[in-house]
């Protein structure tokens, strides 16, 4: 038997697998086996991020990893140096592959310290991604500092593969976000068909319900989208702001990720409990597209760093 953070009772095996539990400060989150998700992150004991039981698969993707594609491949095809590959439709309503492979996959603990978790995972071949990764994700808390989080893919193969990869926490200050001040400093946006396929190249968030430069209170705007040319600071991140109720929460990511997804949640379990925040290497359907597609050589790697801490 174990306890979870939010204090809820778990007994026998846990359909999420291990649950590895970590402290630094008024910080604590507990990272899962199934995924290498993120389930929970407190600071003093206030959710930083929607959460859910262990014994719950992690509705809308909360706190998921996302590789080797975030977001959509139409239809599921690409072709990649010449050949054409089918992936399984994982979202049969609107026929896409979604992202990735490794959702829902085991990742053991390498190393759990009390502050820190590295997970591994082997991703093999399928007929659909016919290359192999070695994948590692590591959590680490700071109690001034927050949650930072490594992933890191190696192609352990023979070929040179296609890859991508995301991350989708939502954020939360405890209250709905239609009353809550959103910022995000991207010049552009990526506009979407109504299967969530982009419909065309990126446009300019000016006078438009996508600009969140100077902060903007999100009322009832609807967001499902992809932004670009993200604003940096002099630290290389992109930064992410949701604030509300005396709070604020914030998501940094580095220069790995040039591409940030905005979620306002509206098709979740609890619409508008919180705000999908993604970072994400490539855009949606950059497996078709090609557009910032990595092509990981064999025995080459990609890494990149993103973390999620409470804003005083």
């Amino acid at each position: 038997m174990s306890e979870s953070i939010s204090g809820e009772r778990i007994i026998g095996e846990q359909i999420t697998g291990e649950q590895y539990a970590l402290s630094a400060g008024p910080y604590q989150a507990v990272v899962t086996e199934s995924g290498a998700s993120l389930r929970e992150l407190t600071h003093d004991g206030r959710p930083l991020v929607l959460s859910h039981g262990a014994d719950e698969p992690a509705p809308a993707a909360f706190g998921h990893l996302l590789l080797p594609w975030p977001n959509r491949v139409d239809r599921g095809r690409y072709d990649y140096g010449g050949v054409p590959h089918q992936l399984d439709i994982s979202e049969p309503a609107r026929d896409c592959a979604i992202h990735g492979l490794v959702r829902w996959a085991s990742w053991p603990a390498a190393e759990h310290e009390p502050d820190r978790v590295r997970l591994t995972h082997r991703l093999l071949a399928t007929a659909g991604y016919p290359f192999r990764l070695d994948l590692e994700a590591e959590y680490t808390l700071d109690a001034g500092d927050g949650l930072r989080v490594r992933v890191t893919a190696r192609n352990a193969g023979t070929a040179t593969a296609p890859y991508g990869h995301g991350a989708h926490p939502y954020l939360t200050v405890g209250e709905p976000i239609d009353a809550c001040e959103v910022t995000l400093g991207a010049d552009r946006y990526i506009p979407v068909d109504e299967r969530m396929i982009p419909s065309g190249p990126s446009l300019d968030v000016t006078g438009t319900r996508y600009d969140l430069r100077t902060g903007a209170v999100l009322g009832d705007r609807v967001i499902d989208n992809a932004f670009a040319d993200l604003n940096r600071d002099g630290d290389g991140r992109v930064r992410v702001t949701l604030s509300g109720g005396g709070r604020a929460v914030r998501l940094w990511a580095d220069e790995a990720y040039p591409w940030m997804m905005i979620y306002t949640a509206d098709n979740a379990p609890a619409p508008r409990a919180g705000l999908g925040v993604e970072p994400m290497t490539c855009p949606p359907n950059a497996f078709a597209s090609g557009e910032g597609l990595i092509d990981l050589a064999p025995g080459s790697e990609h890494t990149g760093t993103y973390g999620i801490q409470a804003v005083s």
